[in-house]
């Protein structure tokens, strides 16, 4: 028997009111991972409980830190490193635990990482990372499907990205920024969650330049102390309300946002004749209640519009009557989510990695989430269709937006949670274990509550760290 969870939307209602954006998913995860950089203590404030985070703990855990919630805060103390590696169930869920790597050979100068999991939508290789860990001197090799990565003297030298990469630059970032050597990064990441970890990792005591450009320079530090930090707000959660809002022709004020990290997907609403506008520092209204046209949408890296709102704004686009393109720059396989659209009436033509939507009614439908974002899409669709949709791969869901029904409701949707007990997979779904529920038992195992709306969940170190085959892995 398998938990079979969905959600219940009635759609064609829409949204209104006033939403609060949560910290960002995609900063927390890595904000996380430095601290292993110090054996004091560091605390992660109002911390988003997804179950990508709470796998992100339960390999810190099993490293030797020391994890606990207070509240919605993350206390981590890595008085030590008890491994150097993390099991492959975790690893294997989640791409973002690849960048553990870095955090360990700063530490302790090896790391055994296996090839990342994460979301199904096309190959992510880390070939850039292993590169770039090679132009500063360190060693990895292959062995039997893990890297094995050493450092042989201090962390120095020169790293060219051949193309932005996001898990690669935080790489490096934490990889340098304790010791005695100087690295320069060329072609650097922009992504806000680059600038955040780089406050983060200064706050501590590094000395990281640049951050948030194409060129960064870090001057290793021999300690790095304890400090606070509260992460920026999601940006792609704050998109896929902006979409959701769109695709009901709602009005939706957004609170605690950073409008300067939206400007990409504002600009296309905008010219798909959504109002958006600024009502405090924090703030954004978002006004669908006009007539909307259609638009050309091209995910690129930062500051455009981002990948991980590709699929979303194509469950809008659906809705607006005319013809648009979508186009993916970032991950150009990344259309899971077309066959569950086109189950619920959107007309959609897939080829040759461009999507042509001719925009019209949607109509309910029983939809499965293959990925993350493609889970937002779908969700995004069944608020605008006509009729009771059922969205199943919620584990796939539950990594990214938490609460997401009730959050939904609060805003005047009509969505509820159902779990379910089955014999096998939801169709389409993998019958490997999915990311909804990180728990597990053993020795050394960290205690992880399910993830679902009701977001309760508890990490604590216990006993001796477990043996077997190690390795972590980088997200969606």
């Amino acid at each position: 028997m398998t938990p079979r969870s969905a959600l219940e939307i009635v759609g064609g209602q829409p949204l209104g009111g006033e939403v609060a954006i949560h910290t960002a998913k995609n900063s927390a995860l890595y904000l996380i991972l430095a601290s292993l950089l110090t054996d004091e203590p560091l605390v992660i404030e109002d911390v988003p409980r997804l179950s990508d985070v709470l796998v992100a703990l339960e390999i810190l855990a099993h490293t030797g830190v020391e994890v606990a919630w207070q509240g919605r805060d993350v206390r981590l103390h890595a008085r030590e490193v008890r491994q150097t590696s993390a099991p492959y169930r975790l690893v294997s869920k989640m791409r973002a635990s690849f960048v553990v790597m870095g955090a360990l050979l700063a530490r302790a100068g090896e790391a055994r990482i296996s090839m990342p999991g994460g979301c199904a939508f096309g190959p992510r290789p880390v070939d850039r990372h292993l590169k770039a860990f090679a132009a500063l001197g360190i060693e990895v090799a292959d062995d039997n499907g893990d890297f094995v990565a050493r450092r042989r003297g201090p962390i120095a030298g020169k790293v060219v990205f051949e193309a932005p990469t996001v898990g690669g630059t935080q790489n490096v970032l934490l990889a340098s920024a304790l010791g005695d050597g100087a690295v320069e990064i060329e072609n650097a990441a922009l992504e806000p969650e680059i600038a955040d970890l780089a406050d983060l990792l200064n706050r501590m005591g590094a000395r990281i330049e640049g951050a948030g450009t194409p060129f960064v320079s870090v001057q290793g530090v021999p300690r790095l102390r304890a400090a606070r930090f509260r992460p920026i707000p999601d940006r792609i959660e704050a998109g896929t309300f902006m979409l959701a809002t769109a695709a009901t022709r709602g009005d939706v004020t957004l609170r605690g946002v950073r409008p300067e990290h939206l400007e990409a997907v504002r600009d296309k609403l905008t010219e798909a004749g959504v109002r958006v506008v600024d009502v405090a520092r924090d703030a954004l209204r978002i006004d669908a209640t006009g007539e909307l046209e259609a638009v050309d949408v091209t995910a690129v890296e930062y500051p455009g519009v981002p990948t991980d709102l590709q699929a979303p704004f194509g469950a809008f686009l659906a809705t607006v009557p005319g013809v648009s393109v979508v186009r993916d720059r970032v991950y150009p396989d990344r259309f899971t989510h077309v066959t569950e659209l086109q189950r619920m009436g959107a007309r959609l033509e897939l080829t040759e990695r461009t999507l042509v939507v001719h925009g019209g009614p949607l109509s309910a439908a029983e939809v499965h989430a293959a990925d993350l974002r493609a889970g937002g899409a779908l969700v995004v669709a069944a608020l605008a269709a006509d009729g009771r949709s059922r969205v199943l791969g919620l584990e796939a869901i539950d990594r990214g937006y938490e609460r997401f029904s009730e959050r939904l409701a609060s805003l005047g949707a009509s969505v509820s949670r159902s779990d379910e007990r089955s014999t096998g997979p939801a169709r389409g779904a993998s019958s490997s274990p999915g990311g909804a529920s990180a728990a597990s038992s053993g020795t050394g195992s960290a205690v992880v509550a399910a993830v679902g709306d009701a977001s309760s969940a508890s990490v604590r170190r216990a006993g001796t760290a477990s043996t077997g085959r190690d390795g972590p892995s980088p997200s969606s």
